[in-house]
């Protein structure tokens, strides 16, 4: 057991308030990563919406930011709701990823690299070269006959 959580196996040879002292210390150190982890996905995200015309603050609120990412890639808005189901959702999230690539004219594999690796990605989204060249999903038009 104490091999599986090594933690577990040093509290048991603490006082009460070292114990406290080291699991508030533990509590902060887990927010303190999330909050880093959380950050470097919203300042690229905030940035990848500007660059596609919608307004960055969408990045921060939690359902409109996929009411808007499903805008930019030119998908319906009904698909917020596959979201919800199991593994349906990791399916849409890659295909969802990979239309975001393709707006910005990258290929499918930057779309993957997107999905595995978000904390690298999108930042290179975002504040790299790529432009917005309209949405990937949005069905094509025929031009007009005689043009």
């Amino acid at each position: 057991m104490y091999l599986l959580f090594p933690i577990i196996a040093i509290f048991q040879y603490l006082s009460d308030e070292e114990a406290v002292g080291l699991g508030i210390g533990l509590i902060f150190l887990f927010l303190l990563y999330f909050l880093v982890i959380v950050f470097l996905i919203i300042i690229p995200m905030w940035k990848i919406f500007s660059k596609a015309g919608k307004p960055g603050w969408a990045a921060i609120i939690p359902i409109y930011n996929i009411i808007v990412l499903l805008e930019i890639v030119g998908r319906p808005l009904w698909w917020i709701i596959l979201y919800l189901v199991p593994c349906v959702n990791i399916v849409i999230m890659i295909m969802i990823y990979i239309d975001l690539a393709k707006s910005f004219g990258k290929d499918t594999g930057y779309g993957i690299g997107i999905f595995i690796l978000p904390i690298i990605f999108l930042p290179m989204l975002g504040y790299g070269s790529a432009q917005y060249v309209g949405p990937a999903a949005a069905p094509k038009t025929p031009p007009a006959p005689g043009m």
